[in-house]
């Protein structure tokens, strides 16, 4: 019996060798197949017996050592937008028959730079603005005008003692036939000296002229003064109508009924722009199939390499990852969530892995009635009004992506108190959403915490300057330094540690070294940009995801908010 016995072990161990050979090991295994994960709820349990780390997600969000709901040093900041003594009175500079109309383009949060942009705009050629009409032929197909999102009536009284603003072009003399604009459009990343050129002349012999498509056609950088009006626009003027007010306060008092605190997401995840961004989701073949038919209607879309747009942060994070960022910054799974977002590729299954960390998952039309949503419902900028009001009440804002309503609403929450904004570090965090069966929980967290060291919308974050103006307004952002002292000096007895805050108020920034790669919106140098631009070959400004290169408007629209 000893060499049967011996024979069949034998056999069983050949058996087993034969097939640990055979079997693909985690790193060999189909790529999509590793990452398809992100569509499913995560219950990611390894075995310790074989030598692979434990990746068990708890439900709570973990003891930190900080305030998951208030940044640091944020009671020594705000914002800070009145003019200088240098700044004169409208009815001062404002010259007669100069008159500037503006049509903006894109969606809700792009049209608003456009309308920041375009009050600069006419105080820098000392003209009257027309109020602007809102771009109503776009992707988004919103019929919307100007006084039925924005008071405006409030906007041109607000901004009187700045711009003279009327809401129509009068007429030739005082009567007869309403004046005539010129139409043209002005360079994106025009600054004080390019419109001085180029619009000035045209205005003095046509009296009005209309600028079209106009976003993003005013420089980054310009005068202080000219900054914080920017800030007075986007931050004090464009006040949404009574209506949008009414209705987005009742949502906020919804959701703070629901929890003292609250989370609101913006998440955009659409198959279009999922289609646009080219990366890879994770959805295996089925999704190649689907996303690459949406590319092919469009020809300016070319195939490009999804691993390396991961590897640079260019790709929206999926609702999963979102989820296991937030819990792995100490977000617990009662804590409740605002979801603004349009039509989910994958629907209920895409967003299965996000609401099995975060159960407590609300939306405007889950907390609202659709009698209440019916005056909003038929147009898309009165929607994301709603979204917008939700989303800038929260006590933490997210975002997965970094189009203009995610860079709007983070310049806005600096402006007001530096409540705190999630910009996913992308570029670090994907090789973790990789690789993340490979590690315990805890070096997971360990590690997302580092890499989001920066991201957290905190004061000082980044440099003055770096970035776009409307995302990091760092001219209307004050320090305070009396508060700063009171804070620092406090009770003798407390001696060292008084030391130790007074170390931390002033260098608790994050190190250089891990500075989020702020796009610089204006990295050529004043100059040779003004010659660029009166040349004809003036730089174009990004788009908010940079690797398209899109030749096609609609598509820039399609991906703005």
């Amino acid at each position: 019996m000893i060499p049967i016995i011996s024979a069949i072990a034998a056999a069983l161990l050949f058996l087993f060798a034969l097939l640990s050979f055979l079997a693909p090991s985690p790193t060999d295994t189909d790529h999509h197949l590793h990452r398809s994960r992100r569509h499913s709820s995560f219950n990611i349990e390894a075995d310790d017996a074989i030598g692979v780390p434990l990746f068990r997600i708890p439900t709570n969000g973990g003891a930190f050592d900080r305030d998951l709901w208030s940044s640091r040093n944020a009671e020594f900041f705000h914002g800070c937008s009145n003019a200088s003594n240098k700044f004169p009175k409208a009815e001062v500079i404002t010259h007669p028959n100069r008159y500037l109309m503006i049509a903006t383009s894109g969606g809700l949060n792009q049209q608003r730079t456009g309308i920041t942009d375009a009050v600069v705009a006419a105080r820098i050629l000392n003209a009257t603005l027309v109020v602007p009409t809102l771009d109503r032929n776009s992707f988004w197909k919103d019929s919307s005008n100007f006084s039925e999102i924005f008071d405006v009536d409030w906007f041109i009284s607000f901004l009187s003692k700045d711009v003279k603003i009327i809401k129509h072009l009068p007429r030739k003399g005082g009567k007869g036939k309403t004046l005539s604009p010129y139409t043209m459009r002005v360079p994106r990343k025009c600054n004080e000296r390019c419109y001085i050129r180029r619009i000035l002349p045209v205005l003095l012999k046509k009296h009005a002229v209309r600028l079209t498509k106009y976003d993003y056609r005013l420089a980054n950088r310009l005068d202080t003064d000219y900054q914080k009006l920017r800030c007075r626009v986007n931050y004090h003027a464009l006040r949404f109508t009574k209506p949008i007010l009414a209705m987005g306060e009742k949502l906020v008092n919804r959701m703070r009924m629901k929890s003292k605190h609250y989370i609101a997401l913006h998440l955009r995840f659409e198959p279009d722009m999922l289609a646009f961004s080219g990366c890879d989701y994770g959805g295996g073949e089925k999704e190649r199939q689907e996303l690459g038919a949406i590319r092919r209607r469009w020809k300016t879309l070319h195939s490009g390499n999804p691993d390396k747009a991961r590897r640079q942060g260019r790709c929206p994070l999926t609702p999963g990852e979102v989820g296991l960022m937030l819990r792995a910054l100490g977000y617990g799974s009662d804590v409740h969530i605002y979801v603004a977002s349009g039509e989910v590729y994958g629907g209920e299954e895409t967003l299965a892995a996000l609401k099995s960390l975060f159960p407590n998952f609300h939306s405007k039309e889950s907390i609202a009635t659709k009698e209440e949503l019916e005056p909003f419902s038929s147009f898309s900028s009165r929607m994301a009004a709603l979204d917008f009001i939700v989303c800038d009440e929260s006590d933490l804002f997210v975002t997965n992506n970094n189009g203009n309503m995610a860079k709007i609403l983070a310049g806005r929450r600096r402006y007001f108190g530096h409540k705190p904004t999630i910009r996913p570090n992308a570029k670090k965090l994907y090789r973790l959403f990789l690789n993340r069966s490979d590690m315990t929980w805890e070096d997971f967290a360990s590690s997302v915490g580092r890499f989001q060291r920066g991201f957290m919308g905190e004061p000082k974050e980044a440099r003055p300057g770096r970035g776009g103006f409307h995302e990091n307004p760092s001219a209307c952002i004050c320090e305070d330094p009396k508060a700063k002292v009171v804070k620092i000096s406090g009770p003798r007895k407390y001696g060292k540690d008084n030391a130790m805050i007074k170390r931390n108020v002033i260098t608790d920034d994050m190190n250089v070294d891990d500075e989020p790669d702020w796009p610089d919106m204006d990295d050529d140098d004043d100059e040779e940009q003004n010659e660029l631009q009166e040349k004809g070959m003036f730089n174009e400004t990004s788009s908010d995801y940079e690797t398209l290169n899109s030749e096609d408007p609609e598509l820039d629209e399609i991906l703005s908010d």
